[in-house]
């Protein structure tokens, strides 16, 4: 289990109509994203009686924000999205990153300028955030919160003030390093941008005959589900070094305006953190599990009696693996649905606790039964080790853990809040002692060679820094493959 989720954007751009409502449904789409904060930004693409756009100046844009900490059905009220008037928006789920848990981190992050207003919404994790705050801080720039958004914002909002959007974008994209997928609001126009790596996703849908609730236009989202949310039609993924720009008269704009030597694809995407029915980059992401569990099977079977999920994220692995191995797919545990990811408990409460409140144990399915117990990826390895005592503890006889990832043996700095190399339960210790640390029977992780080729790309074109401690980015005290500083820009 990966500790903390990344964070879901979406743009939406309607020919008519509130662009609120839609964004409201494609965040919740985009929930498991992030469920620290939500939050949107609605401008108007104003037009007269006969239906012409009304040219006003980039001052007068009005760009309406609501924000606030929760999941997305906590943060807006039904008054509150009839109060958001526009047919352009964007919107952010978060789970943070860089910046403590609170509202003036929220996003989407909306920064006044000399110009105008601009918002924008950030997934990813920048790694030259302090030297760029720094730089601006001596420029006399304030800044409100602690994320690297507020920078991207601030930086941007510099190059808009002697640039047009577009070389304004270019400019900023030289001078950010690391993951970043964005959504931003400026005068009036809908501007998508996917860092030159493609570290992060993005996609392009379009509505077109939807609900009359939902109208017609462009959508940009993290996940094509947000996409099959509002009845759209998904178009492709956004490039890598990709602008898109969706003007106020309803234009498409598509700009190239860096292209890497290779692309360094997040391989979590697959592994955890995007939904299963999403499509990355041509593939469906269910579809990479199964074959994922596969080959889990094939590189550590075992003699067990049932194979049975970690919910949710090991289920299409241990499908995968039941399928090869010829075993019984039995679920072992059902999880409480009305448990979040982040949900709070009392002090006096145990982690064992914790435990049991998320995930139930079925006794019938487990008593006396040999158990391949299935899950996406272990980090610190506590959580694991109850679950298997659960387990045992109901009366499992064997337990045996297959695990659909290598071990992660080096931190995240490019948007997975990944722990120190200290406290990674496999960057200091064998696979024997990692098995004790466990409680389980046996251990059997995923090969490198067996993730890269189950996912279906070329090992050159993935990030998999934490799984080989070798980045696609300069990092201090990291082993870089120097992939950002080998690109085009046209």
């Amino acid at each position: 289990m990966v500790g903390r989720e990344e964070c879901g954007i979406a743009g939406i751009a309607l020919t008519e109509g509130n662009a609120a409502l839609p964004i409201f449904y494609a965040l919740y789409a985009l929930q498991h994203r992030g469920q620290e904060s939500a939050g949107m930004a609605v401008c108007s693409s104003a037009k007269d009686g006969e239906g012409n756009e009304i040219r006003r100046m980039a001052k007068d844009t009005d760009i309406r924000l609501i924000r606030g900490m929760g999941f997305v059905y906590d943060v807006f009220t039904d008054q509150q999205l009839k109060s958001l008037t526009g047919n352009i928006g964007i919107g952010h789920v978060r789970y943070s990153t860089t910046g403590a848990s609170k509202v003036e981190n929220a996003e989407p992050l909306l920064v006044n300028y000399k110009k105008g207003k601009i918002a924008i919404a950030h997934n990813g994790n920048l790694v030259n955030t302090v030297g760029l705050r720094r730089e601006l801080e001596r420029e006399g720039r304030i800044f409100h919160s602690e994320t690297d958004t507020e920078v991207i914002a601030q930086l941007l909002a510099k190059e808009l003030v002697r640039h047009d959007p577009i070389e304004a974008v270019k400019e900023l994209m030289r001078r950010v390093v690391g993951s970043y997928s964005l959504v931003i609001l400026v005068d009036k126009t809908l501007i998508a941008v996917r860092d030159p790596l493609g570290i992060k996703p993005l996609c392009l849908g379009e509505i077109r005959d939807g609900d009359e609730e939902i109208g017609e236009g462009y959508v940009i989202a993290s996940e094509s589900p947000a996409i099959d949310t509002l009845g759209g039609n998904f178009i492709r993924d956004i490039r890598p070094g990709e602008v898109l720009v969706i003007t106020p008269s309803g234009d498409l704009e598509s700009y190239q305006l860096y292209r890497g030597k290779n692309t360094a694809h997040c391989v979590f995407e697959y592994i955890y953190f995007a939904r299963p029915d999403s499509v990355m980059d041509e593939r469906l992401v269910y579809d990479v599990r199964m074959k994922i569990g596969e080959r889990l099977a094939e590189e550590h079977g075992v003699e067990a009696d049932i194979v049975s999920p970690v919910p949710d994220s090991g289920i299409a692995f241990a499908i995968g693996y039941a399928k090869q191995a010829g075993l019984d797919y039995i679920e072992g545990f059902i999880k409480n649905r009305y448990v979040g990811r982040t949900f709070i408990m009392p002090e006096k409460a145990s982690r064992d606790t914790a435990v049991r409140l998320k995930l139930n144990v079925v006794r019938a399915n487990v008593e006396g039964k040999r158990v391949v117990l299935v899950d996406d990826s272990i980090v610190r390895g506590t959580t694991s080790r109850r679950i298997v005592d659960y387990l045992k503890k109901k009366g499992a006889k064997e337990v045996h853990l297959r695990i659909g990832s290598p071990p992660i043996t080096a931190p995240c700095y490019l948007g997975i809040d990944t722990p120190t190399r200290d406290e990674l339960l496999a960057s200091n210790r064998t696979m024997d002692e990692i098995c004790r640390f466990l409680h389980a029977d046996s251990i059997g992780y995923l090969s490198l060679e067996g993730l890269i080729d189950s996912v279906g790309i070329d090992a050159n074109n993935l990030c998999l820094g934490c799984l080989t401690e070798k980045y696609p980015v300069e990092i201090p005290g990291e082993v870089c493959i120097a992939r950002q500083l080998k690109l085009t820009h046209f």
